[in-house]
């Protein structure tokens, strides 16, 4: 295939059908990882005072907070993404997203340890849901050329 043939994968990022769903990509993963460091941040040096756990066991738990959602939801995400619209339940997950973190924006101005954790069992319950219906969107919406580009 020559070179100018070759679909170029920074095109897409100009294009309607995918550049709505890169930049909620991108925002959702980085919104993610910014709860997650300011949480563990938060409870590395605040923790003792804010709960009777370590710091240690509290910043484990945080971890498998967000990971148990992908133990526990993981087959029944894959079934609803394959069941429903992909679109309409991506948007329905990033409203869950905006009140997840709209509970964790109250969280960390009370320094709320326990919604804190639930705000981390809900993002990694949002990551579990939005996953499976972020995988089977792409290949409905970009040629097989640009799906490698694409993911």
């Amino acid at each position: 295939m020559p070179q100018s043939a070759r679909p170029n994968q920074f095109a897409l990022l100009g294009q309607r059908r995918f550049a709505p769903f890169f930049w909620t990509q991108f925002g959702g993963a980085g919104n993610d990882n910014l709860f997650k460091f300011a949480f563990t941040v938060m409870v590395a040096y605040r923790a003792e005072a804010a709960s009777a756990l370590s710091t240690g066991l509290m910043v484990n738990l945080i971890a498998a907070l967000y990971i148990l959602p992908f133990v526990l939801f993981s087959a029944t995400s894959g079934q609803l993404a394959d069941k429903y619209d992909k679109a309409v339940l991506m948007r329905r997950v990033k409203t869950l997203e905006i009140a997840i973190m709209a509970l964790a924006l109250w969280g960390f101005v009370t320094a709320n340890v326990p919604a804190l954790l639930a705000c981390a069992f809900g993002m990694g319950l949002h990551s579990t849901l939005f996953g499976p219906a972020k995988y089977a969107y792409l290949p409905q919406h970009v040629n097989s050329a640009e799906l490698t580009g694409a993911n």
